[in-house]
């Protein structure tokens, strides 16, 4: 993979989390999620987002990774100031935890570059005080 600069290859990614507390059985250790992602091609070359990794860490330190083509059954192509918007979910046994991940993008030139997800905080609401 090349290391392609940032001016050319940017894109952005914003996370909205939400509990889901009807799918949700805390007596079972069930808590569920959705998660809403906005990509935007915020560089100056086209891009197509081709693969997902996700990891998702519950609050005893459990572990799951989740690989694979495209998000939502889609690989979004997103030319210079397009967006795209998704909404998935996870289910994790503990009330809080947390996600981070990439997605592989390939731009039109043909320079490959991963677009790193900063973790973020699943959390039934008043599990964080």
């Amino acid at each position: 993979m090349q290391n392609p600069d940032s001016e050319s290859y940017n894109t952005r990614v914003e996370v909205e989390t939400i509990y889901i507390p009807e799918q949700s059985s805390p007596e079972e250790h069930r808590y569920v999620f959705a998660y809403t992602i906005t990509i935007r091609n915020e560089g100056t070359v086209p891009s197509q987002l081709l693969t997902r990794h996700w990891v998702i860490t519950d609050a005893e330190g459990k572990v799951q990774e989740v690989e694979g083509e495209g998000v939502v059954g889609e690989q979004p192509y997103l030319r210079p100031g397009e967006g795209f918007r998704y909404t998935s979910g996870t289910v994790i046994e503990t009330p809080v935890g947390s996600m981070h991940g990439s997605y592989h993008m390939r731009a039109d030139d043909g320079v490959e570059y991963d677009t790193p997800i900063a973790p973020f905080t699943l959390s039934m609401p008043h599990a964080l005080h």
